[in-house]
């Protein structure tokens, strides 16, 4: 089967594993992910994982609290979320490893860049949590750097919108969909797509970045086989 990409990374908000109950993570939800996962690493993808937090803790949530120390509470929350997706994952039969950038040996590998690549070679699903390791970054900073360390093809942003709008579709009814759309209009049009750090990454590396509705997980699949899904950011 052709497929449009040899390596993806795939960017998972935490609210994407929470399903309808908004926070914590739905068993039907994350299981119906990682069956899609389980797919295109079965059609010769080699997949990592970048997933954040937002579904236990949130940065704003912490107002009155010190920035850094919320961020970390924030990437102890992207490890929780790691651990499931990886005892999802194991449970259907891949081979996972989960790595994190910061050091906690008994449950999970330290980040390093060479071994997360063999990883991938051997057709592992490699899961990248706390972000990268670092407060004031966001984990979708961490996508777009571990997708730039491992050669990533693509980003698989997932969000609960199917695209990138010129606002938000929620609040503004007028709001036009892109089917295509350059990193640097992003950054003009000051659109929320990613952060502006993790968007000015993704530009100066030339990482092709696809924003699809996760709510459909078979849209991984679609995107994978070439379907134009979504919005492509290049």
């Amino acid at each position: 089967m052709d497929i449009a990409y040899k390596r993806v990374l795939l960017k998972l908000s935490g609210e994407a594993l929470a399903g309808e109950r908004k926070n914590g993570i739905d068993a039907k939800t994350l299981g119906n992910i990682c069956d899609k996962v389980k797919e295109i690493v079965d059609m010769g993808v080699q997949v990592s994982i970048v997933v954040g937090g937002g579904n236990f803790w949130r940065g704003r949530y912490g107002h009155e609290m010190e920035r850094t120390t919320s961020d970390y509470m924030g990437m102890l929350a992207t490890t929780i979320n790691g651990l499931a997706l990886q005892d999802a994952l194991e449970a259907r039969g891949l081979f996972t490893r989960l790595q994190t950038a910061i050091e906690m040996r008994e449950i999970a590998e330290p980040y390093i860049k060479r071994k997360a690549a063999k990883h991938l070679e051997k057709g592992r699903v490699v899961i990248f949590a706390c972000g990268t390791g670092n407060p004031y970054f966001s984990t979708d900073t961490g996508a777009a750097l571990r997708a730039a360390e491992t050669d990533s093809e693509v980003i698989l942003l997932a969000k609960t919108i199917d695209g990138v709008y010129s606002a938000d579709p929620k609040e503004d009814k007028n709001a036009v969909k892109y089917d295509e759309i350059s990193y640097l209009d992003i950054l003009n049009k000051d659109l929320k797509v990613m952060d502006s750090t993790a968007t000015s990454l993704c530009r100066d590396n030339n990482i092709p970045l696809v924003v699809f509705g996760i709510d459909d997980p078979e849209n991984i699949v679609r995107i994978i086989k070439g379907e134009k899904i979504g919005t492509l950011v290049r």
